[in-house]
């Protein structure tokens, strides 16, 4: 076993032991373009031992001698259908030449159905969200126009009639009722007391420093 290999043994048993059973970790040599393993752990992930040759994705990887980038959390897939979430690093001697590879597969097999059952408890249905903020949005302005319906018709003339006096007192009523804490109000109250909006909110400034 080359050297450098050799001080990875302690690094693979490492990783193992702290991701646990679910996370194999594998230490292959690079010979002539053959991979083996020389170190593993957890190695019933895949069912390989040393001496076993690198899976399949891997070894496409590493025989493509042009590419020597590490590679993360890619998909394979087990001879027996387990779903790995995997990575391989490349690992090089002195001279720069790849002597081995550390490769860390883990099962996400159990993960999956979890992340399904997950996404099925929390599925909401778009359009029924969208209806019902259409009614929230309906029922809101209803009990404005109500408020403010109700609040004229005790004063018992239209507003085109009114003096100031009276508009700002029935913005006081409304205020009271808190008919302004309601999204649009400005806007609604301005159009049926025929001033605008900034006249409304002068309204409330009156009424604020009055009191």
């Amino acid at each position: 076993m080359h050297g450098v290999l050799a001080k990875m043994v302690p690094i693979v048993e490492g990783i193992a032991k702290t991701y646990g059973s679910n996370c194999e970790v594998v230490l292959h040599e690079v010979v002539d373009s053959k991979m083996s393993i020389i170190a593993i752990y957890n190695g019933h992930v895949t069912g390989r031992s040393i001496g076993s040759p690198m899976l399949g994705i891997g070894k496409k990887n590493v025989s493509n001698k042009s590419r020597t980038e590490d590679i993360f959390n890619y998909r394979n897939v087990t001879s027996d259908g387990k779903v790995l979430k995997s990575s391989t690093m490349f690992i090089k001697d002195e001279e720069d030449k790849v002597i081995g590879c550390l490769c860390i597969n883990i099962d996400i097999s159990s993960l999956i159905v979890v992340q399904n059952t997950i996404t099925d408890l929390v599925c909401t249905d778009k359009r029924m969200e969208k209806k019902l903020e259409n009614i929230a949005s309906t029922d809101v302005k209803d009990i404005l126009k109500n408020i403010v319906e109700q609040t004229l018709s005790i004063e018992g003339k239209p507003a085109k009639y009114m003096k100031k006096e009276e508009k700002i007192d029935i913005v006081r009523k409304l205020d009271k009722q808190g008919a302004f804490l309601i999204k649009g109000a400005i806007d609604y109250v301005s159009e049926v007391l025929c001033v605008s909006r900034f006249t409304v909110y002068n309204y409330l400034d009156e009424i604020k420093n009055a009191k």
